[in-house]
C-alpha cells in the first residue's frame, strides 16, 4: 500500500505534545499539532469532531460506526440460538465463560504483538478472522446444526480474535491524531460503540422476525467487510524507530505489567475503572429490582430501561464531549468521574421510582463515558508507542473483568442485604475508595496533558 498518501500520520518517531506529572512519559503521536479549537457558541459545548478531518483516523471510526451495530446483533444472536437448542440460561452463562477466557488471552498476548509489529496488518489479519467466524456462524445457523459446542468453539475463537484485535486497534489511534485531540477521539469512538449498545439490540429484535438468526450473522459478516476495507486504506504503522529484535511471548506480556507497576499515573488509571467497575457496576441485580421494587411499571418494561439507562447517558454525553473533551487536567477528569459514577449509582439504589432510577442511571452513564475517554487517553499518552499495544490489552481485560466481577458481588450483597441497599452500598464504597485513593497517591490528579 502507499504510505506517502495524505492521512494525517507520519512514519517518523515524533514527541507529540509532552505531558507532565509524575510518571508521565512522551506522547509520541507522530501527528502536527491541532489547530484551536472554537472558544464560543453552540460548537463548543456540541461533539468535538476535529480528529475526523485525519482521513487516516476518519477511516478507522467510520468502520466502528458499522461495525458498532453489526457486533451486537451476533451479541444478541449467539445467547439467542443457545436457549433455543437448550431451553437452559445456564448454557447461556456457560458460553459467556467459553468466550471471556480466550479473550483475556490473547487481549493480554495481542497486546504485546501489537508492539512488534506492523499494527494495520494486525488488524487486517485479526478482522478477517473475526469475518470469517460470523461467516460460519452463519452457515451452522443454515444448516441447523443446532450444536451447542460449536457455537462455544466459534465463540471462543471470535473471542480470540478480538482480543488480538483491540490492543492494536486502540493503540494505533495515538498515530493518527495529535496528543492534545486524544480525548476528543477516544469519545467520538465511544460514543459509536455505545449507540450500538443500544441500537444493535433492537434493531435485533426486529429482524429475528424477518431474517433469522442466520440473517442477523451475515449482516454482522458484511459490516465486517467494512471495517477489513477500512483497515486495508490505513498507513502501515511499523514499530516507531523500526522493527524490534524481540518476539512477543510470555515475557514481553510481563514487561507490560512490570511497566504499569513503575507509571504510577498508569496503575491508578487502571485502579480507579476497577474501584468503578467492580464495586458500582449493579447490573446483576436489575432482574431482581425489575420483579421486585419497579414491578408496578411492568417488569419486562422496568428491566429493558434499566439496562438501557447507562448506554442512553454515555451517548448524551458523546454527543456533548465538547464540555469536556479539550480539557487538560486528565487525571482530575478520571477522579471527577469516577466519584460521579459512585454518587450517581448510590441515588439510583435508594430511589423507588423506575424514571428517577433511570435518571441516576443515566447520569452514571455520563460519568462513565468521561472516565473511559480520559482512561484511554492517559493510556495513550503516557505510555511509549512500544508499551501503547500492552496497555491496551491490559486496558481490554480490566474493561471485560471488571464488570463481571461485579456480577458476582453485587449478587451476593443483594441476597445478603436487599437489592436497594446492595446498590447503594458499592456506589458509596466507590467514593470512598477513589477519593482516599486519589489523597494517598497523588500522581493521577496531578497528571495533565
Amino acid at each position: 500500500m502507499d504510505t506517502s498518501e495524505s492521512s494525517g500520520t507520519e512514519e517518523s518517531s515524533g514527541t507529540g505534545r509532552k505531558t507532565t506529572g509524575e510518571g508521565a512519559g512522551p506522547a509520541d503521536t507522530g501527528v502536527a499539532a491541532a489547530p484551536a479549537p472554537p472558544g464560543r457558541g453552540w460548537r463548543r459545548w456540541a461533539m468535538d469532531t476535529r480528529p475526523l478531518r485525519f482521513p487516516a483516523y476518519r477511516r478507522l471510526w467510520s468502520s466502528t460506526v458499522v461495525t458498532a451495530v453489526g457486533s451486537q446483533l451476533t451479541a444478541v444472536a449467539v445467547p439467542k440460538q443457545i436457549y433455543d437448542i437448550t431451553h437452559s440460561s445456564a448454557w447461556v452463562g456457560y458460553a459467556g465463560a467459553a468466550g471471556l477466557v480466550p479473550m483475556v488471552v490473547f487481549a493480554l498476548w495481542g497486546g504485546a504483538v501489537a508492539d512488534t509489529v506492523d499494527r494495520r496488518k494486525l488488524l487486517l489479519v485479526t478482522n478477517t478472522g473475526i469475518a470469517v467466524t460470523s461467516v460460519l456462524f452463519c452457515a451452522q445457523a443454515v444448516t441447523g446444526l443446532d450444536s451447542v459446542v460449536v457455537l462455544m468453539l466459534l465463540l471462543a475463537l471470535q473471542q480470540a480474535f478480538f482480543g488480538l484485535n483491540s490492543p492494536a486497534r486502540s493503540a494505533s489511534i495515538a498515530r493518527l491524531v495529535p496528543a492534545s485531540e486524544l480525548p476528543a477521539a477516544n469519545a467520538l469512538g465511544s460514543t459509536v460503540m455505545q449507540t450500538g449498545l443500544v441500537v444493535g439490540p433492537l434493531l435485533a429484535g426486529v429482524l429475528i422476525p424477518v431474517v433469522g438468526l442466520p440473517g442477523l450473522y451475515l449482516i454482522d459478516a458484511l459490516a465486517l467487510c467494512v471495517t477489513v476495507w477500512a483497515v486495508y486504506r490505513l498507513p502501515a504503522l511499523p514499530p516507531l524507530g523500526g522493527r524490534p529484535a524481540r518476539r512477543a511471548g510470555v515475557r514481553e506480556v510481563g514487561a507490560g505489567f512490570r511497566y504499569i507497576a513503575r507509571h504510577e499515573v498508569l496503575l491508578l488509571s487502571f485502579l480507579a475503572d476497577i474501584v468503578a467497575m467492580v464495586l458500582g457496576m449493579p447490573r446483576a441485580l436489575f432482574p431482581q429490582l425489575a420483579a421486585g421494587t419497579y414491578a408496578p411499571w411492568g417488569a419486562g418494561l422496568a428491566l429493558g430501561v434499566l439496562f438501557a439507562a447507562i448506554p442512553v447517558g454515555a451517548v448524551l454525553g458523546g454527543l456533548f464531549s465538547g464540555v469536556f473533551s479539550r480539557a487538560r487536567r486528565h487525571g482530575r477528569m478520571v477522579i471527577g468521574a469516577v466519584v460521579g459514577w459512585g454518587v450517581a449509582v448510590a441515588g439510583f439504589g435508594l430511589s423507588g421510582n423506575l424514571w428517577v432510577a433511570f435518571g441516576f442511571l443515566a447520569a452514571a452513564g455520563l460519568a462513565d463515558m468521561i472516565s473511559m475517554v480520559f482512561r484511554g487517553a492517559i493510556l495513550l499518552s503516557a505510555a511509549t508507542d512500544d508499551m501503547r499495544g500492552r496497555m491496551q490489552g491490559v486496558f481490554t481485560v480490566v474493561v471485560a473483568g471488571g464488570p463481571r466481577l461485579a456480577d458476582v458481588l453485587h449478587g451476593t450483597a443483594g441476597a445478603a442485604f436487599g437489592p436497594g441497599a446492595g446498590v447503594a452500598g458499592g456506589g458509596a464504597l466507590v467514593v470512598v475508595v477513589m477519593a482516599a485513593l486519589a489523597a494517598a497517591a497523588p500522581a493521577l490528579r496531578r497528571y495533565r496533558i
